[in-house]
């Protein structure tokens, strides 16, 4: 796409830093809605809930990762974004009908269960031990979850959020439905957005010639996408790391 006024199309320009603005910010606005409601109810199954609440609670929530990205998307054009501009309309906000926020909050709750379903394995796993320990020495049940569940199964943890961000950047079918196909410079919830790999399947739609522009643009968002991905999990794995060796 042309990203100048004097540009023809056979001269057009292609920038990826509107489109990864995008990613960055659909991302950020769907795991501040997964991680905290995900950690939390992961924390409730394990350690609040009754044994015939878990049993029911936990096989629903994990239907839920398995519906299709193209029903979340459905759903998010049909019920969420006109839920928000009514919404946002009371207060006399203008909000895009395709946002960040209706793609990043419904995409939120497709990545819940990932997170859920792994955190909750991660505090089952943290030795009996720990938990007595922490009790005998006079810690109520809430500050022993936080000062000695959560810190011993961070590294799981941090492992499950690293999945549901590499699925954030990944998703392709809600951004195109809920957040527009438009790369905007921009870092507005409100506005319209779109991420790498929706703007990868919209340079390689129809039949391209492999030296083509376009399909070289989306070759090269590819490559940056693996590149900015690959460091993300290398600092996640420290992280991890460090929190194994201060806990084994």
């Amino acid at each position: 796409m042309a990203i100048s006024e004097d540009q023809s199309v056979g001269q057009s320009a292609f920038g990826f830093i509107p489109v990864f603005l995008g990613t960055l910010l659909i991302a950020t606005i769907s795991m501040s809605v997964a991680i905290p409601l995900g950690i939390m109810g992961a924390v409730y199954l394990t350690m609040y809930a009754k044994n015939s609440t878990r049993d029911v609670l936990k096989p629903i929530l994990e239907i839920l990762a398995g519906i299709p990205t193209v029903v979340y998307g459905y759903f998010a054009v049909t019920t969420i974004g006109p839920f928000l501009k009514n919404l946002f309309d009371l207060f006399s906000i203008k909000i895009a009908s395709e946002s960040a926020l209706n793609a990043g909050f419904v995409m939120g709750i497709m990545i819940i269960p990932f997170i859920l379903s792994l955190t909750d394995d991660a505090l089952k796993a943290v030795p009996q031990s720990l938990k007595d320990g922490a009790l005998a020495m006079g810690s109520t049940k809430s500050e022993m979850i936080k000062k000695v569940v959560l810190p011993a199964a961070t590294p799981s943890i941090v492992g499950a959020i690293i999945l549901g961000v590499s699925r954030a950047i990944g998703e392709t079918m809600i951004v195109t439905m809920a957040a527009g196909l438009v790369a905007n410079l921009t870092f507005n919830p409100l506005d319209s957005v779109t991420t790498a790999t929706a703007q990868i399947v919209t340079l390689l739609v129809g039949d391209q010639e492999f030296d083509s522009p376009k399909t070289l643009a989306a070759f090269a968002l590819a490559l940056t996408l693996f590149v900015l991905t690959f460091i993300f999990n290398i600092v996640a794995l420290s992280v991890i790391k460090s929190y194994k060796k201060k806990y084994s």
